[in-house]
C-alpha cells in the first residue's frame, strides 16, 4: 500500500484507494458484482492473487464487507464503500469528457465489453413474453472470445460463451473496436453500420430496437456530449 506520510485526509484516502486496480474493484462492486468470479469477469486482466490481496486491504479499512455462507463467499460495500459512488461516477464522467477511451492505443477487450453490456442491458425495454437471443460475432477477438450470446427472458439477462441452442433473434457481426466505440459514446450505431464495421441481421422490428435494448455505458452520454460540443485538450506526454 502507498504511504505518503502525511496527515492530510486526501493523502490518507489516496493511500486506501489509489493502489493499482483498487478503484476498478470498487467500480465492480458498485455495479453489483458480489462474488470473486464476478469481480474477475469485470477485471479480466487482473490476477486472482492480486484481486484477493486488494479485497483484503479494502476489508481491513472497512470499505468492503466479506460474508461467508457455507462454501460461498460474497463481498459487498459497507456504508463507507457506498459513499464512494459519487466519487467513482464523477471520475468516470470526467474521463469521458476530457480523455475518452483512447482505443487507438488499446487492444479492446471483448470479454469486458460483453460483461458490461450484459449487466447494463435495458432489460425492461425487451419485449415481454419473448425470449430474445442476440448473437455477437467478433472477427478480431481472441479465439475464445469471438462468439457471445446475450439471452434475455423473464426480465433476466444472461451471457453465454457457448451456444445456448435457442433460436436467434438478432445476429451482430462486428469488430470489438467498433462495438466498444458505440458502447463508450465515441460514435453512433448508424456511423458503424454505414461503414459496415457492424452488420446486424434479423427481423426489422428487432434490428431497429437492438440499440435501445442494449443502451450504452453509464458514461457514454458525457462522452457524446463532449464530442458534440467541444474537444478535450491533448494530454501532455
Amino acid at each position: 500500500m502507498i504511504d505518503y506520510g502525511q496527515f492530510c485526509t486526501v493523502a490518507r484516502g489516496a493511500e486506501v484507494l489509489c493502489d493499482r486496480w483498487t478503484p476498478l474493484i470498487v467500480r465492480e462492486l458498485l455495479c453489483g458484482s458480489t462474488h470473486f468470479n464476478e469481480l474477475r469477469r469485470g477485471l479480466p486482466r487482473m490476477s486472482p492473487t492480486l484481486l484477493a490481496k486488494r479485497l483484503r486491504t479494502l476489508e481491513d479499512f472497512g470499505v468492503v464487507r466479506r460474508t461467508e455462507t457455507g462454501r460461498s463467499t460474497s463481498y459487498e460495500l459497507t456504508a463507507a464503500g457506498e459513499e464512494l459512488r459519487p466519487i467513482v461516477m464523477a471520475l468516470g464522467h470526467w474521463g469521458a469528457r476530457w480523455i475518452g477511451s483512447r482505443l487507438d492505443s488499446l487492444q479492446p477487450d471483448a470479454g469486458f465489453l460483453m460483461w458490461d453490456i450484459r449487466r447494463f442491458a435495458r432489460v425492461p425495454l425487451f419485449p415481454a413474453g419473448r425470449r430474445i437471443v442476440v448473437h455477437f460475432e467478433f472477427g478480431d477477438a481472441r479465439t475464445r472470445e469471438r462468439q457471445w450470446w446475450l439471452v434475455v427472458e423473464d426480465e433476466v439477462a444472461d451471457l453465454c460463451r457457448d451456444d445456448p441452442g435457442h433460436e436467434l433473434t438478432v445476429q451482430v457481426r462486428s469488430t470489438v473496436r467498433a462495438l466498444t466505440e458505440i458502447w463508450t459514446g465515441d460514435r453512433t450505431p448508424d456511423e458503424a453500420l454505414r461503414s459496415r464495421e457492424i452488420q446486424v441481421f434479423g427481423a426489422r422490428r428487432d434490428t431497429e430496437a437492438l440499440w435501445q435494448w442494449l443502451g450504452t455505458s453509464a458514461f457514454a452520454p458525457s462522452r457524446s456530449a463532449a464530442l458534440a460540443g467541444w474537444a478535450a485538450p491533448p494530454v501532455e506526454k
